[in-house]
């Protein structure tokens, strides 16, 4: 079977193209309304993180066993991955539904523009799509795996504690120092919304990063109680500790999106194909794929061809 090739040639033309692109050119503006595209040549590009890879490389296996040639492209930067999809170097991506809707939002109305991504999925998506459908760009329907910021303690204080939610911790009124970024002391889901939301003792603040090594080991030696990381953590067991739930939604509607260029890459066959991943993939699947990579060290592809097996959707 044909592999995913990385076009690492295409990367420094790429990187011009998507320095001083705005949109569609004017006289392509008429893709945006076209009937969706169907070319059987597609890039699909990643983001440069594991799962980010390992979404696009499921992508790419399936769209070659639905019969197109697939090429992998690796794009670090969102400033430069996303004019590349406007424009057609990029055919298709993996998203994450709000933090794209917020970036999109930035890009066209101001940095200081209010969020439109939250919670609310629908919300959300809605307004992803009216976002995203002036740039040329069609947003396919979210999967049930969600990517989004989470808190974790260890195993031993959730027990001590009787912890499951982060309504838990609140109302124990236990103080805790949060491992975390500088930021979290002002971003709205972080500190100020677990004080304002779950009524959580944060004392303090301390800045080693967001799911870094330094920050869950500040949390496992006890130096602090809680720490930032995502719900596709991988490594969460390694440094004995678990995630509270978000049972009151803090948390942006983060879900995995796949993002098309709509006249290269938005066909109902194209659409079918990548639905059937949404249908199946979920959050634990997610960062358990994660874990494969991360800490048992097998090979991005290995790991997203042999889970598309395992579930029937790509054939042996």
């Amino acid at each position: 079977m044909r592999t995913a090739r990385l076009a690492a040639g295409a990367l420094a033309a790429l990187l011009c193209l998507a320095g001083c692109a705005t949109g569609p050119a004017l006289e392509d503006r008429g893709a945006v309304t076209a009937p969706p595209g169907d070319n059987h040549r597609l890039t699909v590009g990643s983001a440069g993180f594991t799962e980010s890879e390992l979404l696009a490389r499921m992508y790419a296996l399936l769209l070659e066993q639905a019969g197109y040639r697939t090429t992998l492209l690796t794009v670090t930067n969102r400033e430069l991955y996303e004019p590349a999809l406007e424009n057609g170097q990029i055919d298709v991506v993996p998203e994450y539904a709000a933090t794209f809707a917020d970036w999109l939002n930035a890009k066209v109305n101001g940095p200081d523009a209010p969020a439109v991504g939250s919670p609310d999925l629908a919300a959300t998506m809605s307004a992803l799509r009216r976002l995203a459908g002036p740039r040329g760009l069609t947003v396919l329907d979210p999967g049930r795996a969600v990517d989004q910021n989470a808190f974790a303690v260890t195993a031993a204080f959730a027990a001590e504690h009787r912890l499951k939610t982060l309504s838990d911790l609140g109302a124990r009124g236990v103080p805790v120092r949060l491992a975390a970024g500088d930021e979290c002391v002002r971003r709205p889901y972080c500190a100020p919304g677990l004080r304002k939301l779950y009524g959580i003792d944060v004392t303090a603040v301390d800045p080693k990063g967001v799911g870094t090594t330094q920050a869950k080991q500040a949390v496992r030696s006890g130096q602090d109680q809680l720490v930032l990381t995502t719900t596709t953590d991988a490594t969460l067991d390694d440094f004995g500790l678990v995630l509270l739930a978000d049972d009151k939604h803090l948390q942006n509607a983060d879900h995995i999106v796949p993002v098309v260029n709509r006249a290269r890459a938005a066909s109902a066959r194209v659409t079918r194909t990548l639905d059937r991943l949404n249908d199946v993939l979920t959050t634990a699947d997610l960062a358990d794929l994660n874990e494969r990579v991360d800490s048992w060290r097998r090979l991005p592809e290995d790991v997203a061809r042999a889970y598309l097996v395992a579930k029937g959707l790509l054939r042996p």
